[in-house]
């Protein structure tokens, strides 16, 4: 029983909370003191040459398939996993096996399709009604989603200060509802580049019903490949997909899209330290191509590209609550989504959700806000940060 004294070892000191592990073979053993907060179990001996070579792959495939059932809250674990100082979660010796990523036009295409792509009808069942896929901004602790993704878009646009009659580029447009409350409620002429044809077609669709065709366009195309100059830009979500070569591109093409004196809002996810931008079992099943820059990495970029931060704000808890809605959503409508898939497609979207709601509960990973201008910091802007909180 080698492979159990492993499994021992490696189960024992995984966790800051008591968990029990109930085996192939039907025994149980409690690792931790007091009343366990967790039950695994192990239906089906694992390889731990496998597990040990890149642990997230292994286990989460695992889970996928049914030979992992977690009893308890999968994000709790998860969670407790990451708290751990010497949990295998912080093993980063599985980095060296995940490929190389490509990230030209066509493969980032490829990757964002494989995504968001995956069908409107899929995403209608549980995100809110305005289709809003990244971290909602919670101004009241009863604010439903709706309005939390709501919030956020105005925060963001607040932020900007924005002239009415002035332009704006939304890098990674979505399913387009930024566009649409910067066209109907600040009067700006508002564009969205997005590569996910299901989103290109909705957004289309969306601007013909709300009758918008002289204030909002969108284009199907790599960010890359946009022209002109802007008088605002927002990017939400996008700069976690550009992958780790294209992040200094990226930021020298949000310089070169601003006009003199304009300001970008870029909002995303970040990392807490450098080397933490990759998970193989994420990048293989849920974001192919991703990668989460840290804060210091994404700082160090922009000044490189001219950019001058005026302000930074993070919201990790925002997005710890977002999935943790996101996901009570998804398994509300569960039967649905198996009836779409199956139940290893399910099993794996839960375990991404609880997961990542794990992430930023136990702050290894963050979202951030920087507001920038193409000009000295602060230029064009209030003294103060109150007009931020202000009615428009």
């Amino acid at each position: 029983m080698l492979e159990k004294t492993v499994y021992k070892k490696l189960l024992s000191h995984a966790f800051d909370f008591p968990v029990t592990v109930k085996y192939w073979d039907g025994k149980s053993e409690t690792y931790g003191e007091g009343t366990p907060q967790a039950e695994i179990d192990i239906n089906k001996e694992l390889s731990m040459k496998e597990v040990a070579k890149h642990a997230t792959l292994t286990l989460g495939e695992a889970y996928m398939n049914g030979d992992i059932d977690i009893k308890g809250s999968i994000q709790q674990v998860v969670a407790s996993a990451y708290r751990q100082s010497g949990s295998f979660m912080h093993d980063k010796s599985f980095l060296k096996f995940i490929p190389k990523q490509g990230h030209s036009e066509k493969e980032n295409t490829k990757d964002i399709q494989s995504h968001y792509d995956i069908g409107n009808d899929f995403y209608k069942l549980w995100l809110d009604p305005t289709l809003t896929y990244s971290c909602a901004y919670f101004e009241h602790d009863d604010d439903t989603l709706e309005q939390a993704q709501l919030n956020k878009i105005n925060h963001i646009l607040k932020k900007l200060k924005p002239e009415r009659g002035k332009t704006l580029l939304d890098i990674g447009s979505g399913w387009g509802t930024l566009l649409y409350i910067a066209a109907e409620d600040y009067g700006l002429h508002a564009t969205g580049v997005t590569l996910s044809e299901e989103q290109y077609k909705y957004t289309k669709d969306q601007i013909q019903k709300r009758g918008l065709e002289d204030l909002v366009d969108v284009k199907l195309e790599d960010y890359r490949e946009t022209t002109g100059q802007f008088d605002y830009i927002t990017s939400v979500g996008m700069f976690e997909h550009v992958g780790k070569d294209n992040l200094p591109g990226y930021f020298k093409k949000v310089n070169e899209l601003l006009k003199p004196g304009a300001r970008a809002l870029i909002h995303g996810i970040t990392g807490q330290h450098n080397g933490a931008g990759v998970d193989p079992w994420l990048t293989k099943y849920i974001f192919p191509g991703g990668y989460i820059p840290s804060v210091s990495k994404n700082l160090d970029y922009m000044i490189e590209a001219n950019l001058q931060i005026d302000d930074l704000e993070p919201l990790r808890r925002h997005y710890q609550k977002t999935l943790e809605i996101w996901d009570h959503n998804f398994n509300g409508v569960r039967d649905q989504v198996r009836d779409m898939f199956d139940e290893r497609f399910c099993r794996m979207w839960d375990l991404y959700l609880q997961a990542a709601a794990a992430s930023f509960e136990a702050g290894n990973i963050d979202v951030m806000q920087f507001l920038l201008t193409k000009a000295p910091s602060g230029e064009g802007l209030p003294m103060t940060r109150d007009y931020m909180y202000t009615e428009k």
